[in-house]
């Protein structure tokens, strides 16, 4: 299958060609014979003969690069004078820095920043340990923390290599709900030592992010630190991804006219994101949920490769004992959940779904079925693509959900703060403007965070997890 260009793959190409009129012509023709698409283009620099120009082309791939970059090459008149892999170049250094509030630049500062002023404020969280929320960075900074064992679709690359993923949660926490986070890769694939190690941590940080941790062991590390804790624990690939799932499912219902509770909703893949996706569509009133994993249907009484929480998922879902394929179970089914594999689902079975059929395909980079195949039978299409239209996406749900937390000093994250989360997102498509490709909002709407944080403070305080937060103004207004 054809892979469109895309910015992870783009290259920032130099080219210097003689000032004629046909050689901007010749020049995106070979970008474009090469496969790739040119995104950015302007001029460095120029003279009565000849000119230096800058772009920025995305290609599918590494070979695809080299491709574009052999076109420019074979271009009379033009000289390549460099190739820049943007991926990897604005990797260099890694993608953050730690920035000072307080300037040193003035002497006195250094008595308040640090000794001796710095003293008195220790003392006064000895006394007061509360007090870390107003006199530290702990109120409003999370840890990402990961082991490396379930990275994207890589798998197991261990924290060295999945440092960049936890980087770039950390830069999402701060772009897309101004929650200043830190990325912690262990060296250990023992639950008991990340168990151990986060509770170490704690004092420090205002919640803690679990990601990329393979399954099950995942399910056990958070729930034990949910209990063994007093802050919250979010695993996003389970929650992020169950939260945006249940706003996109909750708006195509709007759409289709059809009710929680009537669904036949068939999900492929029994992981983490399955297991997460399925348990808060039950909380949200769905009834009949068959899974599958890559031995078939998980149903009561299964014993061939099953864990703990797929024993609970055979205990609390297929109703009707389905045994069968999948392509039987999807006959008169309304939704087919993906987060496994690409292009597992066949265009026929999505022509034997019920009436309005809704896909959400969200395997990455590669769909469980592309778009384009799905489009002619499925009522409603999603994927985690950005270049589709209703990408659901992990980011407009988890940057919200802690500053949410966060703001009211919460002790926990529970279901009902996940379901209000998913209705403050599925809420913010206007009525008039939701339409099947349409309904979920874009990673870049600036309201998504707030209308999240704000849903998730107000249940919190309803639901009694929201802690006093002591007064700023008391411990330093001296009048």
């Amino acid at each position: 299958m054809k892979i469109k260009p895309t910015p992870s793959y783009s290259i920032l190409i130099r080219v210097k060609s003689v000032l004629e009129p046909e050689m901007l012509g010749d020049i995106s023709a070979a970008i474009g014979a090469g496969g790739g698409i040119i995104d950015t283009m302007e001029v460095v620099s120029r003279n009565a003969k000849e000119v230096v120009r800058e772009m920025i082309v995305e290609t599918n791939g590494s070979d695809q690069q080299q491709e574009v970059i052999a076109a420019i090459r074979e271009v009379e008149g033009v000289e390549l004078l460099g190739a820049d892999e943007l991926t990897f170049k604005y990797h260099i250094g890694g993608k953050l820095e730690t920035k000072c509030k307080l300037s040193l630049e003035k002497e006195e500062n250094l008595a308040i920043a640090y000794t001796p002023g710095v003293a008195r404020v220790c003392m006064a969280i000895n006394g007061n340990k509360a007090l870390a929320q107003n006199l530290t960075i702990k109120r409003n900074t999370v840890a990402v923390v990961s082991d490396g064992t379930a990275v994207l679709g890589l798998g197991d690359i261990g924290p060295e290599a999945a440092m960049p993923v936890m980087e770039g949660k950390c830069q999402l926490f701060k772009d897309f709900g101004d929650v200043d986070a830190f990325p912690i890769c262990v060296d250990t694939k023992d639950p008991e030592e990340i168990i151990k190690l986060v509770k170490l941590l704690a004092p420090t940080f205002g919640g803690i992010n679990l990601e990329d941790i393979s399954a099950p062991r995942c399910f056990e590390i958070e729930e034990r630190l949910k209990a063994e804790t007093d802050i919250p624990i979010f695993h996003d690939d389970q929650h992020g991804t169950a939260v945006v799932t249940l706003a996109a499912l909750y708006n195509s219902l709007k759409i289709v006219g059809k009710k929680m509770e009537d669904l036949k909703i068939v999900v492929s893949g029994i992981g983490a994101a399955g297991v997460a996706c399925s348990k808060i569509m039950m909380e949200a009133g769905v009834r009949n949920i068959v899974g599958f994993d890559s031995t078939g249907a998980v149903y009561k009484g299964r014993t061939e490769k099953m864990n703990y929480m797929k024993d609970w998922f055979a205990e609390n879902t297929n109703p009707n004992l389905e045994k069968g394929s999948m392509e039987e179970s999807l006959m008169g089914a309304d939704v087919f959940l993906g987060v496994s594999a690409p292009g597992i689902l066949s265009q026929e079975a999505v022509k034997n779904m019920a009436r309005d059929p809704i896909i959400f395909a969200m395997s990455n980079p590669i769909p469980e079925i592309m778009p384009e195949l799905a489009k002619p039978h499925a009522r409603i299409m999603a994927t985690g693509r950005s270049d589709y239209p209703n990408q659901i996406n992990n980011v407009l749900c988890f940057p919200g959900i802690f500053k949410g937390a966060l703001r009211c000093n919460a002790s926990g994250i529970n279901e009902e703060m996940k379901i209000a989360a998913a209705r403050a997102i599925a809420d913010l498509i206007p009525a008039d403007q939701l339409c099947e490709d349409y309904i979920i909002p874009s990673v870049f709407d600036k309201g998504v965070g707030e209308a999240v944080a704000a849903e998730v403070e107000r249940v919190a305080r309803e639901t009694g997890l929201a802690r006093e937060i002591i007064d700023d103004e008391t411990l330093y207004k001296l009048v």
